[in-house]
């Protein structure tokens, strides 16, 4: 008999009611996913960011967080051991010859050639239940942009954040050194009574 994955194990967590927080139970394919009203969603955020972890593999099992868009949903679900997967194109600016991969996952697109509502757009078309954008300076390892609507009047019916450029990088090589179509996490991860030197924080971005 084969191992158990991490995400096989957190899926049956979710599925038998031992992982989650409050709320009621919603499900998004094979996946478990939990609503929070307000006040838990902002128990969830600190100075506005949205806080994730990936769980697997091991080698990016870390705390990261992002800005979210003002043009998006919220982030007033969270899901747990949900796929956070590279686009194809790393752009994102036209249409995913990874869907299937995307679909009911979690969508990580590099800014730039189009507009952040662009990207999240198509990310939805793929069937994404979220995009994470990262910056496409790989060097950036401070600055979170505050990601602007573009105009057009487009609706963003999904959640969108701004990840560093220096943690996007670092994912995506990490994890096509491994052969890994995705990455999995759980988002958002409630750190509110948490003392920031405790947080599992990449080793290569100061916070």
């Amino acid at each position: 008999m084969r191992p158990l994955t991490t995400r096989a194990i957190y899926l049956i967590l979710a599925t038998t009611g031992f992982v989650g927080i409050g709320g009621h139970d919603k499900n998004h394919g094979d996946l478990q996913t939990y609503a929070f009203s307000d006040t838990e969603t902002k128990f969830n955020m600190a100075d506005g960011y949205v806080f994730f972890e990936i769980v697997e593999p091991q080698d990016l099992a870390y705390t990261y967080k992002i800005n979210p868009a003002d043009f998006a949903e919220p982030w007033n679900a969270t899901h747990y051991g949900v796929g956070l997967v590279p686009s194809d194109p790393a752009c994102g600016c036209g249409s995913f010859a990874n869907d299937d991969d995307v679909e009911g996952n979690i969508a990580l697109i590099e800014r730039g050639e189009c507009s952040f509502v662009s990207k999240a757009i198509k990310a939805m078309e793929a069937g994404a239940i979220a995009a994470v954008i990262t910056d496409n300076d790989a060097g950036n390892d401070e600055l979170y942009v505050a990601m602007q609507d573009d105009s057009t009047e487009r609706e963003v019916t999904i959640p969108v954040g701004f990840l560093l450029g220096r943690n996007g990088q670092v994912i995506r090589n990490t994890l096509h050194k491994l052969h890994l179509d995705e990455a999995v996490i759980n988002i958002p991860i409630n750190l509110t009574n948490v003392a920031t030197h405790k947080w599992k924080q990449p080793p290569w971005v100061v916070w």
